[in-house]
């Protein structure tokens, strides 16, 4: 990193994608390599599943269900009726986004963990290459599912509070004396909600770090992560929402003139979506990036120091399948 460990707790949304992007210039080609076989792969599999959502469901919605049931069956058809149709329309529609969530799920882990395995190995000084990281890859997603699944676990009861809660109080509203107080209580669960998930993302996104570059994993690694972003929860949400928005927007872009964008026609649609993809792709790649620093950034905050020399030795071995974790030290400071 071009910062200094010690000068790395004072800087703030700038500094930190100055950063980002001194690191990711510094080593072009293996970023480049990792971007083209994961990334890319990824941002292709949501543009199909967005294209593909699109024509399927709608076959399943109220508005499809009359030309449906106007449509006429062939005698040697498999389907013997209009529900019959239905629900493998339904199944094939969910059979999609699963498929999706799994592939997608599997590809993100493993560009994260590429990601922030050569972060910390140019940090260190040592030198990686693609071959090395990809070796490496496979042994260090593990520890990332484990820990997704950790995180899973722990939002899943807050959601299914959350939509009890607001589900209660739309039949308040409903059918209540009192409508005000509903929708007073949708409000307050919906804000409360929404400022857990926000901060729970950046958990979870500084909860992968932590498990490829310590010991910490799944719960243990959530709970690591929440003391470690304590004085940095500002820092993180707002580069998360900018990023976010950013990454929103890109999308919306590509959806509406690839997917829906006929009129432009077929060389200039072509060409927006080559530039759409391509700055979602620096997009992610960045973002990425913005993890490992931030990780960094807390132990600087916390006055946690990171011998150099020892992340080296602590990578190298771990390249050689005899892991030994980093362990944290508070600085004499």
């Amino acid at each position: 990193m071009e910062v200094e460990l010690e000068e790395m707790k004072s800087i703030g949304v700038i500094g930190v994608y100055r950063e980002a992007y001194k690191i990711i210039l510094s080593r072009r080609r293996i970023f480049t390599q990792i971007t083209l076989s994961l990334i890319l792969p990824l941002s292709f599999i949501s543009l199909a599943h967005t294209q593909l959502s699109k024509n399927l469901f709608p076959k399943i919605t109220d508005q499809n269900k009359k030309d449906v049931a106007e449509t006429q069956i062939p005698a040697n058809s498999p389907y013997t009726n209009m529900f019959d149709l239905l629900s493998s329309t339904f199944t094939s529609y969910s059979l999609l986004q699963t498929a999706y969530t799994i592939f997608f799920f599997i590809l993100s882990l493993l560009s994260t963990s590429a990601i922030v395995y050569t972060t910390a190995c140019i940090y260190s000084g040592q030198e990686a290459t693609f071959r090395m990281v990809m070796s490496v890859v496979p042994k260090v997603w593990k520890r990332l599912i484990i820990t997704s699944w950790s995180i899973f676990q722990a939002l899943t009861p807050n959601y299914l509070v959350a939509v009890t809660v607001i589900d209660l109080a739309a039949v308040l509203i409903a059918f209540g004396p009192n409508t005000n107080a509903g929708f007073v209580i949708s409000l307050v669960v919906g804000v409360l909600y929404s400022m857990g998930f926000l901060y729970m993302s950046i958990v979870w996104q500084l909860t992968g770090t932590i498990s490829v570059l310590e010991d910490s994993y799944g719960f243990q690694a959530m709970k690591r992560s929440n003391q470690l972003i304590r004085g940095k929860v500002g820092l993180s949400i707002l580069i998360l929402l900018m990023l976010g928005l950013i990454y929103y927007m890109l999308q919306k872009a590509l959806e509406e003139v690839v997917v829906d964008g006929e009129s432009l026609g077929m060389v200039n649609r072509v060409a927006f979506a080559t530039a759409c993809l391509s700055l979602l792709l620096l997009l992610s790649l960045f973002q990425r990036v913005i993890q490992t620093i931030i990780y960094f950034v807390c132990k600087s905050h916390h006055h946690e120091k990171i011998d150099k020399l020892a992340l080296s030795d602590h990578l190298q071995v771990y390249a050689e399948e005899l892991y030994v974790p980093l362990k944290a030290t508070q600085s004499s400071a």
